[in-house]
């Protein structure tokens, strides 16, 4: 009984290990992905990266409009 409450607990520690978060990227490494998101992880790489089009400089923006064209196609 003690193990199988020590591998639950485990199980439920290491969870968060196995999820993106997009936050902790650089604009530059989210418009290098793109194409590449799991459909699982999609929605929140969209919001993620949506949030950063305001702050992005006029070479970051060229980039990500020049993916988003990709991946419509």
């Amino acid at each position: 009984m003690q193990k199988l409450l020590i591998s639950f607990l485990f199980l439920i520690m290491a969870c968060p290990l196995f999820a993106v978060d997009y936050t902790e990227m650089s604009t530059q490494e989210l418009i290098e992905i793109m194409g590449y998101v799991e459909k699982e992880n999609l929605h929140k790489f969209e919001k993620e990266l949506k949030s950063r089009v305001p702050t992005m400089t006029q070479k970051e923006r060229d980039k990500y409009l020049q993916n988003l064209k990709k991946i419509k196609k």
